[in-house]
């Protein structure tokens, strides 16, 4: 597996100029693939057999290398192994719970990923899915408007360029959408949850660009058919019972994800709406415009529908496996250079199972192995290729972290008598 990180690491070498910073880089990311409970710059340093973290930290805060050339080169490693026509592209956001104030784009907002408003950073993704596996392809750090671009000096402290301007959330996905064309990433839809799928103009620059999609929309969203304007959910309540077709969207981890599925015409022969119905609970109900360039059967509807779910996989597998949320870092370039390295580390994965993964072969044998995930390669990985244990080592590490917080206690303890003079 050593030499599977390598050639896989091989493809971004280059990006790095400095040969010590090529190696830090290469060990970071065996280290984010590692055993190590939290993976920090601390314990990747250590990790990597390093005396310090100084230079683990150099490596996301200040080494010269090229964070979008790596990204690009993730892109085209994933496309050379996942890579199909009628691919999808996933968009969709994840929280990242911060303590304090400093880290870029950090207040208190709402995150899906913990289901409240907190204090967190939130990271716009792009995943990409096909038959052949599912890995995430770009990122962009959401910044707020008056929290943060709207105050140059906070700004400046976290390294944001001053060229950066204030971007929604569904304008940084549809940058990355169009860098994705732009790079000629084989793909034939787009899929997301409402809160991008409400955005008119997203849907109006997918459309001019003749691209497919299935969005998520909310049940209040307004669909014109021949006979007028109606609520989405509305709509859903004019479905006779001969409307509704029972289709699976994809295997989940229980089986087939089955849903009753109905699909509506509006006045543009390219939309239409698709509103998928629960099986146990019948008022469950999801709603999801379709634009289709071209005629497509209702089943491949359901299955891009079915794919949005794929992204949220790749956040799942990204902060178990790949180390994805374990950063420690508050700059804004620290941020994206972090993040990509994770990103890295989980197309090593994705690529890895693409190569081992077999479905198995229907038999009567109890005994047959399930397909190979993601997880179970990054623990043999972990396995196969952990350091030996170094005694001196490891107590010199505990003696550093332990000097470190002292002193850190002492600081802090000072600036408290400071404060109350």
């Amino acid at each position: 597996m050593q030499a599977d990180l390598d050639t896989g690491f091989a493809l971004v070498a280059g990006r790095f100029q400095r040969p010590e910073v090529r190696r830090r880089a290469r060990a970071c990311i065996e280290g984010m693939l590692s055993g190590l409970e939290r993976k920090n710059g601390w314990s990747l340093a250590e990790y990597a057999g390093e005396t310090t973290p100084d230079g683990m930290q150099r490596l996301f805060n200040a080494a010269k290398w090229d964070v979008d050339g790596v990204r690009d080169d993730i892109r085209d490693y994933l496309m050379e192994h996942l890579g199909e026509h009628d691919g999808v592209l996933v968009g969709d956001d994840t929280g990242f719970a911060k303590q304090g104030d400093c880290s870029a784009g950090v207040q208190r907002q709402y995150t899906g990923t913990l289901g409240k408003v907190t204090n967190c950073q939130i990271g716009v993704f792009l995943a990409y899915a096909s038959g052949r596996g599912r890995a995430l392809l770009d990122r962009e750090l959401y910044l707020p408007k008056d929290s943060w671009i709207a105050r140059p000096e906070r700004c400046a402290a976290a390294q944001i360029p001053e060229h950066v301007a204030f971007a929604t959330k569904p304008q940084l996905l549809q940058a990355m959408i169009e860098r994705a064309l732009a790079a000629g990433v084989p793909f034939g839809w787009v899929t997301a949850d409402e809160a991008y799928g409400d955005n008119g103009p997203l849907r109006r620059d997918l459309e001019t660009n003749q691209i497919g999609y299935v969005l998520a929309v909310s049940r209040s969203h307004q669909i014109t058919t021949g006979v007028g304007k109606a609520r989405a959910d509305v709509m859903a309540g004019r479905v006779p019972r001969s409307g509704w077709q029972r289709l699976s969207c994809g295997a989940g981890a229980k089986g087939e994800r089955r849903y009753d599925w109905a699909l509506i015409a509006t006045d543009s022969p390219t939309h239409r709406l698709l509103i998928r119905r629960s099986l146990s609970n019948p008022s469950d109900l999801a709603f999801y415009l379709c634009h289709t360039p071209r005629p497509v059967p209702l089943q491949r509807l359901v299955e891009v529908a079915g794919a949005r779910w794929t992204i949220e996989e790749c956040f799942q597998t990204g902060k178990n496996e790949a180390a994805i949320d374990h950063y420690q870092v508050r700059l804004y370039p620290a941020w994206y250079r972090y993040i990509t390295l994770a990103m890295l580390a989980l197309a090593f994965l994705a690529v890895t199972r693409a190569a081992l993964a077999r479905e198995p072969t229907p038999s009567a044998a109890t005994d047959q192995p399930i397909m190979i995930s993601a997880n179970e390669i990054r623990r043999l990985f972990a396995l196969l290729t952990r350091p030996p244990t170094n005694e001196e080592h490891i107590l010199s590490w505990s003696y550093w972290r332990r000097r470190h917080q002292a002193r850190a206690r002492r600081s802090h303890y000072q600036r408290q008598r400071l404060k109350d003079r």
